[in-house]
This record gives structure tokens, sequence and C-alpha cells, in this order.
């Protein structure tokens, strides 16, 4: 069995950040998103893994993950010209799968759970056209959703207004070759994109079964900046488990709970209280780092309040009055303060950017 992880979309919900950073190679917990289903691809088995770029994103990724040799895995890039669509992107990577069955994971999709039983049931139900990931959500019109007889899928609907069920299409499949032929046999969506929905309904219509597999455990579609910020305190709390001091800690700061010190970072007269995360090569003094916070490398953060946000590498934060919360810094941004005259505020932010002071 092969894979394909799609990451040609322009993450346009993460603008800014996604202006110079591919959406998937933002960082949780100090990881690029892509890496955590990398991991979860290879923990079933699977290390022949083709990853859907774009022409603006290609390099990014290669430069990034390189032929995944690092990793455990032997990475191919597939281009996608255009934003056509899932079932597009499938298309798009026919000659990689030949005739293989496969795994279809969306690129931005953080999912908690073992997938190893989900692979599996694929692989023991040989009648199966397809498997797709369900999870019960509060919100069905947001997503797409699956309606069920037993274990079967019936139906298939994007986003419907009045949904006929609550199990979410959480961006995980698995497929056999059969789907190459449903997607030939469907027509462009209004959005003008060709739906890998339609061609599961074409399968379920004209060829096959098609089940759910459901779960129950936490997953987030990290395509917000508030879901990134989720994500990174889900993480901190479950998943990193060893913390390690790696830099220099003087013996004036506080260290509280689980925190990671990267390579040549040093903690001068600070209060850090973990879970955190610190990469290499920061310098870190008269600060507090609070809670579900991760910091890249190279970031100098002082004399400020910091917590539950993700800072990105070659930041630098000096010389606050308040404290950063539930936020998301880009690479290289400068925040200071200052008491000059006149009082006033200098702002220099990019488009679509997002500023919010509370006094």
């Amino acid at each position: 069995m092969k894979a394909i992880i799609l990451c040609a979309g322009k993450g346009t919900r993460l603008r800014p950040l996604t202006y110079t950073t591919a959406k998937h190679l933002i960082p949780v917990a100090n990881k690029p998103v892509i890496l955590y289903t990398i991991e979860k691809i290879k923990s079933a088995g699977i290390k022949e893994i083709g990853i859907i770029v774009s022409p603006e994103n290609r390099q990014d990724f290669m430069a990034a993950l390189g032929d995944g040799s690092q990793y455990g895995v032997n990475l191919t890039y597939i281009l996608q010209e255009e934003p056509k669509g899932l079932a597009h992107a499938v298309l798009m990577a026919k000659d990689f799968l030949g005739d293989e069955d496969f795994m279809m994971y969306l690129g931005d999709n953080l999912i908690m759970d073992d997938i190893r039983p989900f692979v599996k049931e694929f692989e023991e139900k040989k009648e199966l056209s397809a498997l797709i990931m369900l999870s019960p959500v509060q919100e069905p019109s947001r997503f797409g959703i699956a309606v069920m007889e037993g274990n079967k899928i019936i139906k298939t609907i994007e986003k419907p207004k009045e949904p006929p069920s609550n199990l979410a299409i959480i961006g995980l499949y698995l497929f056999r070759k059969d789907i190459f032929e449903g997607i030939a046999n469907i027509k462009p969506s209004w959005r003008g994109e060709l739906e890998i929905t339609d061609a599961i309904d074409w399968l379920i219509q004209h060829k096959g079964t098609v089940e759910g597999h459901i779960i129950y455990g936490w997953w987030k579609d990290t395509g917000k900046p508030e879901d990134l910020i989720e994500a990174n305190h889900k993480i901190l709390d479950e998943i990193i488990e060893e913390f390690k001091i790696e830099g220099t800690v003087e013996a004036s700061s506080v260290i509280q709970g689980r925190v990671s010190v990267g390579k040549n970072s040093e903690v001068v007269n600070s209060v850090i209280r973990g879970p955190v995360i610190i990469g290499d090569n920061c310098t870190i003094s008269n600060a507090y780092i609070g809670p579900y916070t991760s910091i890249g490398n190279g970031v100098m953060i002082e004399n400020c309040e910091i917590e539950n946000s993700i800072v990105m590498d070659e930041v630098k934060i000096s010389n606050l009055s308040f404290r950063i919360d539930s936020s998301v810094i880009g690479k290289k941004v400068e925040i200071s303060e200052n008491d000059g005259k006149p009082k006033g505020v200098q702002i220099i932010v990019g488009d679509l950017s997002k500023v919010i002071v509370s006094r």
C-alpha cells in the first residue's frame, strides 16, 4: 500500500503566515504539521508516500523534507498545477499509485487516534472499494458528511445546510484502484472542482461497498490560527513525553513542570512554567513563559510575558508591559515597547494580519 498527502492548498485562512510558509510546514510543538502526518502513515507500515504540491510550494516542501530518508520513508513530490479539487489531486497521483491500494490523507489534519486498526480493517475486507474515517461533530454543516446504514456509507454530502447525519469525513481515506473509475465519471462541482465526495458516491452507486470507520478521539483541521493554538496545546499536553534541558538554565531562573530547552539556548532570570518547548539558539531573559507555549529556533524574548502561543523562528520580543496570550507569531517578527515620547503605537504588518490590544 502507498499513501498520498494532499498539500497543494493555498492556506488562505492562515494568511499572512502562509504568504511565506506552506500551511502544512507551520510548526506545532516545534514540528511541522506534516511530520505528524508522515509519522502516522509510517506507523501503519506505509513507507512509499507521494506529496501533492503546488508550483508555489514545491521547493519549500523539498527543502524541508528532502527525500524522506531521515524520517524512514520515501517521498515523491507530485505536482498539481491548479487547485481543481481533491479528486483532481488523486488523479495527478495516478502514475505514482499504479494499481495499488492507497491511503489519502489531507495534509493539514491532525488525528490523535491510532490509525493501524483503520488500515487493518481495510486490508481484511477485500470487498470494500473504500473505507473512510469519520467522527461525530457538533456542527456537521461545516464538513463533508456521511450518511450510514449499519457500517455502510450510502451517501456523502459536502457541507449540507440541513445535515442528515453528524458524522464528518475528517480527511483520511483508503481506496482501491476503483476510485479512478469514479473520478473519470464525475463532473466539476459548482466550485469548478472535482469533488472526492462525488467520486465516492459514484462508487456507492456503481461499483461496490464503501464503509465508514468511526473514531471518537481528538482531531483537528489546522486551517485557522486558533486551530493551530489548540493543536499546540493538545500535543504539548499529550504527545511530547521526553522534555530535555540541553541548553543553559541559570540559577536565578525557575523551571516548573515539563520544559524542553534546546541546544545553545540560554534561560536567564526567568520563570518557565510548562508544558513549554524552546528551540535551539534562543535567549530568554527576565521573562515569564507560561504553559502551552512553543518557541522556535533563534528566538530572543526579554522583559516580557507570553503564554499559550506559538512563536516561530528568529522572533524578537522585548520590553512589553502586557502579556502575549493565545497568539501565533510568524518568522522574524519583532515586537517591542519603549518609553519614548509622544506615546503611541507603531505597527508595521502585512496583508490580512490581525492586531488585538486589550487594555
